[in-house]
C-alpha cells in the first residue's frame, strides 16, 4: 500500500497549490450545481449534494460561495449541467493515468486532453483501457492528535471503514464510495477536523518509477492536466522510488 499513500500525499500537496489559485472552489461550484440539478437543493434528501458540501467545507470553501452555487442551480433552469468524463491514457514508462473532468463542452475538453497527452509523450487510450486498474474509494485526511490508527479504527469501523494508513503524522482514512457520508458524519460527531475529503481512485497495483527523467515527464504531464480548467482530479499508478522526485525537481 506504500504506493497508494505516496500518491495520496502527492495529490494532497498539489491540491494545496490549487487552493491558492482558487481552482478547487470553481470545481466544487460545478459539482454543487450538478448535484442540485439532479437531486434538489436539500442535502438531507440529496446524498450527492450532502457529500460534495462535506468535501467543499474541508477545503474551507466560503458559505457564501456554496449558497450562491445552490441558488444558481435552483433559480436558473438554463444553467449548465456539467458532464462528468474520465479520460484514460498512458504516460512515459507505461504509467497509467486517469484524468477526471467536469465539462460543459465534451469536444473541447477531449481535444485539450488529447493535446496534453501528446505533448507530454503520453498516449490517450480508449474507455476502459485504464479504469479497470483502479478502484474508487472514499478518502479522508486527518492530521494532528486525531491521526491515531487504533482510535480511528474503533470510531469508524461501523461507519464503513476499509483501512487507515498513517504517514508523516497524517492519517489516510479509506472506505467504499457509498460510505463517504457515514464516515464524514462519524468524524464530525467525534469533533475530528478533516484536512481533505473526496472520492479518489486508487490503483490495484503500482509501477515503480526509478528514473528521474521518467518522473520529470510524468509529473509535468500531471501538472499540465491539473492546470486545465475542466480537470477536477488526476491519478496514476506510479510509485516513486526514494529520492526520485527530488532528483527530478532539481534536473
Amino acid at each position: 500500500m506504500s504506493g497508494h499513500s505516496k500518491w495520496a500525499n502527492i495529490k494532497h500537496k498539489k491540491d494545496a497549490a490549487d487552493k491558492k489559485k482558487g481552482k478547487v472552489f470553481s470545481r466544487y461550484t460545478k459539482e454543487i450545481i450538478n448535484a442540485v440539478k439532479r437531486g434538489g437543493g436539500d442535502p438531507n434528501s440529496n446524498s450527492a449534494l450532502r457529500n460534495v458540501l462535506s468535501a467543499a467545507r474541508t477545503v474551507n470553501m466560503p458559505n457564501t460561495n456554496i449558497e450562491r452555487a445552490i441558488k444558481k442551480a435552483l433559480g436558473d433552469d438554463g444553467s449548465t449541467i456539467y458532464e462528468e468524463i474520465t479520460y484514460e491514457g498512458y504516460a512515459t514508462g507505461g504509467i497509467a493515468v486517469l484524468a477526471e473532468c467536469l465539462t460543459d463542452n465534451k469536444n473541447r475538453t477531449a481535444g485539450e486532453i488529447r493535446m496534453l497527452f501528446d505533448r507530454g509523450n503520453g498516449n490517450l487510450a480508449g474507455a476502459g483501457t485504464v479504469t479497470w486498474m483502479f478502484k474508487r474509494k472514499a478518502h479522508f485526511l486527518v492530521g494532528g492528535e486525531a491521526a491515531n490508527e487504533e482510535k480511528l479504527i474503533e470510531l469508524l469501523l461501523d461507519a464503513g471503514l476499509d483501512n487507515v494508513e498513517i504517514e508523516d503524522g497524517v492519517a489516510h482514512v479509506y472506505g467504499a464510495p457509498d460510505s463517504f457520508d457515514s464516515i464524514s458524519s462519524a468524524l464530525q460527531k467525534a469533533g475530528i477536523s478533516v484536512e481533505d475529503a473526496s472520492i479518489i481512485q486508487i490503483p490495484d497495483n503500482t509501477i515503480e518509477v526509478k528514473e528521474s527523467s521518467v518522473a520529470r515527464q510524468l509529473m509535468s504531464l500531471i501538472e499540465k492536466l491539473e492546470d486545465n480548467d475542466d480537470v477536477k482530479a488526476v491519478y496514476s499508478n506510479a510509485d516513486f522510488a526514494d529520492g526520485v522526485l527530488e532528483a527530478a525537481a532539481k534536473a
